[in-house]
C-alpha cells in the first residue's frame, strides 16, 4: 500500500501545483488587465472576467481528457496528428485565419478564437510517443527511423513558419528533438538535426527585417527606445521598480500603457514589479517543481517499462519548460522578444485549454500508473502467501 499511496500523493502534488498556479495567473492578469479593460470596454473586469470564462471551459476540457482511457490516445495519436495538420493548413487559408498584428494564427470560432499551433503542440507529442514506441529498436540504430519524424516536423515548422509563428516553432522542435534523445535515438542524428534546425531558424531572422530588428534590440534596446528596444525596456523597468518585495498588487504603474501586452507575454513582468524578486522566484520555483514532478512520473514509468508513457510525460514536461523559459528569459532580456504565452498565467484561452488538457491527461497516467503498481503488488503478496503455506 505504501506504492500506491506515494503515487496517489504525486498526481495530487501535480494537481495542487496546476492549481496554484492558475490561481496565480487569475490574480496577475485581474492587476494588469485592469486599466486596459477600463479604457478599452468600460469595464474594468472585462478581461479577468474572460479569463474565468476561458479557465472553466479549461478545467471542463480537462476532465474530459482525465476521463480518456490511456489505451485510447495512443490509438488515436495518428488522427490526432492528421487533424493538426489540417487546422495548420486551413488557419492559412485566405478568408478563415484572422490576422492580428501581420500574423495569421487564429480561426474565429463565434465569441472564441482557436489557435492550430497550439493544438499541435499536444498532438505531435502524443503521436511522436506512439511512433518511438513502435519504432525503437530503428531509431536507436538507424537513420531511417529518423526519417519519417524528420518529414512531420519539417512540414509542422513549414506551415507554422507560415504564419508566421517562430516561437511556437522553436518550441514544437525543440520538445520534439528532446523526446527522440530520450528514447535513444543516436546523438550524431539529433545533433544532425539540431544543427539543421538551428541554420534554417538563423535564416529565417536573417531574411525577416523585423527579426533582425528584433534581436538587435534584444542586443542593446537603449539604441532604440522608442521603437524596436521600446518593450523590453518598460519590461526591464518593470523589474527594476519591483525591488524585493515589489510595488504591491494592483500598484503597478507600467501596466497604465507603459509596457505593451501587459497581461499577455509580458505578465510576468508586471508579477515582478508587484510582488517583486521575492513573488518572481516563487513563480519560477513553482514551475520548476511542476515540470520535476511531470519528469519523475515519466521515469516511474521508464522503470516500468510503459515507454509511450513516459515519452508523453518527457514531451509535456519539455513544452511547459520551454514556454515558461522562453516567456520568462523574454521578459527579462534574456532572449531575444518572441511572442510566447506563460503557461497557465498569460491571457488567452488557448494555452489554457491546452495546459489544462495536458495536466488532465497526466493525472489520468499518473492514476493509471498507480493501479498498475497496486494490482502488481497484491498480485507478488498472494504468492508469497502460497508459497508461505505450502
Amino acid at each position: 500500500m505504501t506504492t500506491t499511496r506515494h503515487d496517489h500523493a504525486t498526481g495530487s502534488t501535480l494537481l495542487i501545483l496546476a492549481a496554484i498556479l492558475i490561481s496565480i495567473g487569475v490574480i496577475a492578469i485581474s492587476s494588469a488587465s485592469i486599466s486596459l479593460s477600463e479604457v478599452k470596454f468600460g469595464d474594468q473586469w472585462h478581461h479577468a472576467t474572460r479569463h474565468v470564462m476561458y479557465l472553466g471551459i479549461g478545467l471542463t476540457l480537462g476532465a474530459i481528457a482525465y476521463a480518456i482511457p490511456t489505451s485510447t490516445w495512443r490509438v488515436v495519436s495518428p488522427w490526432l496528428l492528421l487533424l493538426a495538420f489540417a487546422f495548420l493548413v486551413l488557419v492559412l487559408v485566405p478568408g478563415v485565419g484572422r490576422v492580428v498584428n501581420g500574423s495569421q494564427r487564429w480561426i474565429p470560432l463565434g465569441p472564441l478564437t482557436f489557435q492550430p499551433s497550439e493544438f499541435a503542440k499536444f498532438a505531435l507529442v502524443v503521436w511522436l510517443s506512439g511512433y518511438m514506441v513502435r519504432h525503437a529498436v530503428e531509431l536507436r540504430t538507424e537513420l531511417r527511423g529518423l526519417l519519417k519524424p524528420i518529414g512531420v516536423l519539417l512540414i509542422f515548422a513549414v506551415l507554422l513558419l507560415l504564419e508566421p509563428d517562430f516561437g511556437a516553432t522553436v518550441i514544437v522542435l525543440g520538445t520534439a528533438f528532446g523526446m527522440l534523445f530520450m528514447a535513444g535515438a543516436r546523438l550524431v542524428y539529433v545533433l544532425a538535426l539540431v544543427l539543421s534546425a538551428i541554420a534554417m531558424l538563423v535564416g529565417m531572422i536573417v531574411m525577416a527585417p523585423y527579426r533582425m530588428k528584433r534581436l538587435m534590440a534584444y542586443q542593446d534596446p537603449w539604441s532604440d527606445p522608442f521603437g524596436s528596444g521600446f518593450q523590453l525596456i518598460q519590461s526591464l523597468i518593470a523589474y527594476g521598480r519591483g525591488e524585493w518585495f515589489g510595488v504591491g498588487l494592483g500598484n503597478s504603474v507600467q501596466k497604465l500603457f507603459y509596457l505593451p501586452e501587459a497581461h499577455t507575454d509580458f505578465v510576468f513582468s508586471i508579477w515582478a514589479e508587484e510582488t517583486g524578486l521575492v513573488g518572481a522566484v516563487a513563480v519560477i520555483l513553482l514551475f520548476a517543481a511542476f515540470v520535476a514532478r511531470i519528469v519523475l512520473m515519466g521515469y516511474r514509468f521508464l522503470v516500468d517499462d510503459r515507454c509511450f508513457e513516459a515519452y508523453c510525460c518527457f514531451g509535456f514536461a519539455l513544452i511547459f519548460a520551454g514556454q515558461a523559459f522562453v516567456n520568462m528569459g523574454v521578459s527579462s532580456g534574456l532572449l531575444p522578444t518572441k511572442g510566447l504565452t506563460l503557461p497557465f498565467i498569460s491571457y488567452g484561452g488557448n494555452s489554457l485549454f491546452v495546459s489544462c488538457v495536458m495536466v488532465g491527461f497526466l493525472l489520468k497516467l499518473e492514476r493509471f500508473n498507480g493501479a498498475i503498481r497496486h494490482g502488481r503488488k497484491k498480485g507478488q503478496a498472494k504468492v508469497q502467501a502460497r508459497r508461505a503455506s505450502s
